[in-house]
């Protein structure tokens, strides 16, 4: 039995949070037929996207981190670019078995060309939105993103993070 009540913003954040899930579901699904012909996923898309905007070249478990997904899947994803020269790994000066992984220049190259189909399809989604807007709603989500990392970080494993 529930015995405390939402307050109004934490009644607003809940709605939020759902249209949030809702949204990224469209996200996932727009973005796999978006990028299928390039033989892409929207996860596969994501890791690539990781890379090239990373400002050097980093181990799977900190990409993984700044997504906020599982290093497995991470990794299992640039298992499989590898495989298809997409990616390839490179010693980590500073951890012996934490390999840094980067863009080939295909892997580049299938990045570009995953941009070049984006760019007009946010450029029409975003149509009519005003840039304050935009920017409002990116900082709340970054700030609850930040408020639960560190809630996160901060919860013993296996335990609430209330």
């Amino acid at each position: 039995m529930v015995t405390e009540k939402w307050t109004a913003e934490g009644e607003a954040v809940t709605a939020l949070i759902l249209e949030v899930f809702r949204l990224n579901g469209r996200l996932i699904t727009a973005g796999d037929r978006l990028v299928a012909d390039l033989g892409l996923t929207s996860a596969r898309w994501q890791v690539l996207g990781a890379l090239a905007n990373a400002e050097r070249p980093e181990s799977i478990a900190w990409h993984a981190r700044t997504m906020g997904h599982h290093r497995q899947g991470v990794q299992r994803i640039a298992n499989e670019l590898k495989k298809e020269g997409i990616v390839e790994f490179k010693p980590n000066p500073h951890h012996k078995r934490a390999q840094l992984v980067v863009l080939t220049a295909k892997g580049q190259k299938l990045y570009d060309s995953a941009i070049a189909l984006q760019t007009p399809w946010v450029n029409s989604l975003s149509s009519g939105l005003p840039l304050k807007e935009i920017a409002s709603a990116k900082r709340v989500v970054e700030h609850l993103k930040t408020h639960l990392e560190l809630e996160i970080d901060n919860a013993p494993q296996g335990r609430s993070l209330a």
